[in-house]
């Protein structure tokens, strides 16, 4: 009994040890994020090439979803989200 409270127990860490495992873990967290954010500027750039309307409506409305949601977990800037969406908009448009 007394060794499952032990194993229960957190670890005392010095604190600039801590902070940098939440940095990486963070890193990590906003890379992938970024990735998916380029997985669906990709998809969307493939459905304009294919002109399916439909499809593109869609994958529009993801990378504005993900584009929004990149900065209010602050991984974009607000300007740099303006700036995407804008472009993909031109885009569309211009199809």
């Amino acid at each position: 009994m007394a060794d499952k409270k032990e194993e229960n127990k957190k670890v005392k860490r010095p604190t600039a040890l801590k902070r940098n495992i939440q940095s990486l873990k963070r890193k990590g967290n906003n890379r992938s994020f970024k990735a998916s954010v380029s997985t669906a500027i990709r998809n969307y750039k493939d459905s304009l090439a294919k002109k399916d309307e439909a499809d593109v409506k869609v994958r529009l409305n993801e990378v504005f979803s993900l584009m929004d949601r990149g900065v209010k977990k602050n991984i974009f800037k607000l300007n740099k989200a303006s700036r995407v969406k804008a472009q993909m908009q031109t885009l569309a448009s211009a199809k």
